[in-house]
């Protein structure tokens, strides 16, 4: 993974770790066209082979859960390359923006989207959660490598 802007690779990894804001992330439908959607994601390290060497990414993958019918997961079969940003939306701006490739995989226990749920509504009691675990809804988790990220954190000079 290339690094670039004015943040680390430990910056980002730990801005990621801390925000609850969605990533945004960016595919093409297969007939080409941009295409956008905000999803809940998770970000989760990657452990290093007994020779202490990292894949590709560097260490970190982010995690995203979906309904299995979401026109998003049909755009990333025919095409798995996306971008994503991670941002504020409130001054001072910081954030992180990418590309990679994104794969696809059944999550029959909702695994991810638990956790998911989780971290961003604080449980899975409420109305929401409860749908979105529903038994009969097929489940998938998103997982976004990255190849190129961009930090960024503008709070010295707001």
């Amino acid at each position: 993974m290339k690094v670039r802007g004015s943040r680390s690779r430990e910056e980002i990894a730990a801005f990621l770790e801390t925000q609850t804001i969605p990533v945004r992330l960016g595919c093409r439908t297969p007939a080409g066209h941009p295409w956008m959607v905000s999803l809940w994601y998770r970000h989760r390290s990657i452990e290093t082979d007994e020779n202490g060497s990292g894949t590709e990414n560097d260490g970190w993958i982010l995690e995203c859960a979906t309904s299995a019918e979401a026109d998003v997961v049909a755009y990333l079969r025919e095409t798995p390359e996306v971008s994503f940003e991670v941002s504020t939306n409130d001054p001072p701006y910081a954030g992180v923006r990418g590309r990679g490739e994104a794969s696809l995989e059944p999550d029959p226990e909702k695994e991810v989207l638990r956790d998911l749920l989780e971290r961003y509504l604080g449980g899975t009691e409420s109305k929401l959660a409860r749908t979105l675990l529903d038994e009969d809804r097929e489940e998938v988790t998103i997982t976004l490598e990255p190849a190129v990220v961009y930090g960024w954190d503008f709070s010295g000079r707001m």
